[in-house]
């Protein structure tokens, strides 16, 4: 989506001045990734308008591929309108109803499309778009198998988006067909999942609970581990999820302990979260091995 975000501190309703940049769960992590150094291919959908052409731009400024995007001449790019403020709860207007993502389709997607892919990351959201998205995301965990990619899902509860009850029908499901889960406390309790335990019975490799205290555990058939926030001022909280899938991602293409792979994930939602948008936050890989120095051994915080 494009998004329209109100200048730091002023409600949505008074706002006069907005800042034109990109937002999208799946579009941050892919941001995340590739800033990251990993090759990431985003599939999606966009209009055949100035929206969807800065959208697709900016993911190919971060180095994301978009060869395989569809830009749609009959249907808008989404939009995304919200305000910005560390303290209280933010106002956000969704304009996606007949978008072009709300369009996507199971039979646009093709096998070639994750042709070299060892991970497929999906979200709840896609799936609550539309009849036509829900069946789409099926389909693309249907070609991830067959394609022997591992599938990494993150519900992303928006309530927004339906009810808690339609929530539990569509993306409740899916947790139990993804290899490995990023999710909330909090989304688990909603789409009725008592626990990492249910999940790793029915399938998966690898559960991480991003808890209400700002921790962080995953936990594996054999082992868990737990990793606590790192304390940051707080400029805006939204895409501190994304941002931390981004860098739990990072260390699992890399083969990295989990124990690292959490620190990573912890780190790269710290430094998003002291800026505005969803993704200017995100580091490269020498700005988040510096975060990572400075926040857990007392490191220069300056670069010279």
């Amino acid at each position: 989506m494009l998004l329209m975000l109100a200048e730091p501190g002023i409600p949505l309703e008074r706002a006069t001045a907005f800042r034109r940049s990109i937002a999208g769960a799946e579009s941050n992590v892919a941001a995340g990734l590739a800033r990251l150094g990993h090759p990431v291919r985003w599939l999606g959908r966009v209009g055949d308008d100035p929206a969807g052409r800065a959208v697709l731009a900016q993911l190919r400024a971060d180095g994301v591929d978009t060869s395989y995007a569809t830009t749609d001449p009959a249907a808008p790019t989404g939009l995304l309108l919200r305000d910005s403020h560390p303290a209280r709860a933010i106002d956000v207007q969704y304009h996606r109803t007949g978008s072009a993502a709300s369009l996507l389709a199971p039979d646009e997607l093709t096998p070639e499309m994750l042709g070299g892919a060892g991970t497929v990351h999906l979200t709840g959201i896609t799936p609550m778009l539309s009849d036509s998205a829900h069946h789409a995301t099926l389909r693309l965990f249907e070609l991830a198998h067959e394609a022997g990619a591992a599938v990494s899902f993150d519900p992303n509860v928006r309530l927004k988006l339906g009810t808690p009850a339609r929530w539990r029908e569509v993306v409740g499901p899916l947790l139990e067909r993804a290899d490995l889960v990023l999710a909330g406390e909090d989304e688990l309790e909603l789409l009725g999942v008592p626990g990492p335990q249910r999940l790793l019975a029915a399938g998966a490799r690898t559960v991480v609970v991003k808890h209400r205290d700002k921790s962080a555990s995953c936990r594996t058939r054999e082992a868990s581990w737990r990793q606590p926030p790192f304390r940051v001022p707080v400029t805006d909280p939204v895409g501190a999820g994304d941002a931390f899938a981004a860098g739990f991602l990072s260390g699992v293409l890399r083969a990295e302990p989990y124990e690292v792979c959490l620190r990573e994930a912890a780190a790269v939602a710290a430094l998003v979260v002291q800026c505005a948008t969803d993704t200017d936050g995100l580091p490269d890989r020498a700005g988040l091995d510096r975060a990572l120095a400075a926040f857990t051994g007392g490191a220069e915080t300056v670069h010279r």
